[in-house]
Formats: structure tokens, C-alpha cells, sequence
């Protein structure tokens, strides 16, 4: 079954809910007459490696630019990137860069990458994995310019408090109210994450990611 022009981010959505894909790999001979447990066992024995990883990709001219190398995938659990490599070997003057999912697309099996060269995948800036500790540098980074941003707006309702009517002031104060116990518990998770030690932070990872979410989520509301 073929998918033409499809991104690969819905190829492998696709793959991974229903086995599908015209050369995915699923662990087992059939798919009838099996149990919720065999059939979720049959999806998860999905190849990545298979399907994509080691597969070249091409430019609309059917130049060979580079080959898939790895997957990287978001925080909401999308692929979002492919790593590829351009030219030589590991370590030995391979250039390993990250491409955005939505740039490369599925033409009969064939990944292309419209409009590329090897000149301009070698141009881009090299790809390099982040260590737990620049994780967590920029994990936190982000969580204080959340709430940075949340007292900010918090600041501006308290001052709207102060010129409003009677009945825009009762609305306001409700509000206010419920944007300081967002804000404390915001603090406070992220206080936790911070006194972890360099391999507990994780522990307190989700925690902070909903409570920074929620105001973010504020914000783009009001």
C-alpha cells in the first residue's frame, strides 16, 4: 500500500497503530484470531530500524544527500526530527544534522527531500546530542521563563484591580486568586526539581512540565 507525498511523521503514526507501510516489519506471520495482548504485542514489533533507520534519503533529482541515522522525538511523543548523516563515516568527516519531519516526504517507499543537495545538508549547522546536565540547564531555563512570564501577567491584573468597577473587580479577584495558587505550585515543583540531585531531577520533571503547561495555557487564553 502505498502513501505518495505523505509527510513521515503520519507514515509513522500509521505504522505504529495499525502495522502498516508497505515494507514495515511486524513481529509475527498473522494477525487473525488473536488476543488485545497479542495484538498490541504484534504493533509494538514494529521495525524503526527497518523501515527508516539506514534508509538514503534523495532530492527531487534523485541525488543520494544523506542517510537516516537516527529519529528524534518531542516531549508530546511526535517524531520531529530525522537525523542524517552527509558524506563519510562515524567520527571520520560525517556531518550529522537534523531535519525537520515535515521537510522530507514518502514517494513509493522513497524518502525525498525536495530541492536538497549534499552542499546544502553539509551547510547546516552539525547536530549534536545534548548530555542529561544541558537538559536539565535548559529544562529549568525554560520552567523560570514560564513563571516569569505568569507573575508578569499576574502584576497586570492586580494593577487592572485597581481602576476596575465593583463587578469587573469581583471577576478580577477570582482570577488573581486562582493565578497565585498556580504560580505557588509552579514555585514549588520547580524548587523540588532544583534541590534534586543531578540524577533525581527527572523525578520532578512532570510535575513541573504540568504546572508551567497550565499557565501557559493561562496566558494564551487571556
Amino acid at each position: 500500500m502505498k502513501h505518495p507525498a505523505l509527510p513521515v511523521s503520519i507514515l509513522l503514526a500509521s505504522c505504529l497503530l495499525a502495522g502498516g507501510w508497505a515494507h514495515a516489519q511486524v513481529a509475527g506471520s498473522t494477525t487473525t484470531s488473536v488476543t488485545v495482548t497479542e495484538s498490541t504485542q504484534l504493533a509494538m514489533g514494529w521495525s524503526v530500524k527497518k523501515t527508516l533507520l539506514g534508509k538514503t534519503i534523495y532530492n527531487d533529482a534523485d541525488q543520494k544527500i544523506g542517510q537516516v541515522i537516527d529519529l528524534i522525538i518531542s516531549p508530546e511523543r511526535d517524531v520531529s526530527y530525522v537525523i542524517v548523516g552527509a558524506g563519510g563515516f562515524i567520527g571520520i568527516g560525517r556531518h550529522d544534522v537534523a531535519i525537520a519531519i515535515r521537510q522530507i516526504r514518502d514517494h513509493g517507499g522513497k524518502l525525498v527531500m525536495a530541492g536538497a543537495t549534499k552542499g546544502t545538508i553539509e551547510s547546516l549547522p552539525a547536530f549534536h546530542y545534548a548530555n542529561d546536565a544541558d537538559l536539565r540547564t535548559k529544562f529549568v531555563a525554560d520552567a523560570d521563563r514560564d513563571i516569569s512570564r505568569a507573575r508578569a501577567h499576574l502584576l497586570t491584573l492586580q494593577q487592572r484591580r485597581a481602576d476596575a468597577s465593583v463587578e469587573v473587580k469581583a471577576a478580577l479577584e477570582r482570577d488573581i486568586e486562582q493565578w497565585q495558587r498556580d504560580l505557588k505550585n509552579a514555585d514549588e515543583t520547580l524548587n523540588e526539581l532544583k534541590r534534586a540531585s543531578a540524577n533525581r531531577w527527572h523525578r520532578f520533571e512532570s510535575s513541573v512540565a504540568a504546572a508551567t503547561a497550565r499557565l501557559r495555557k493561562g496566558m494564551d487564553a487571556a
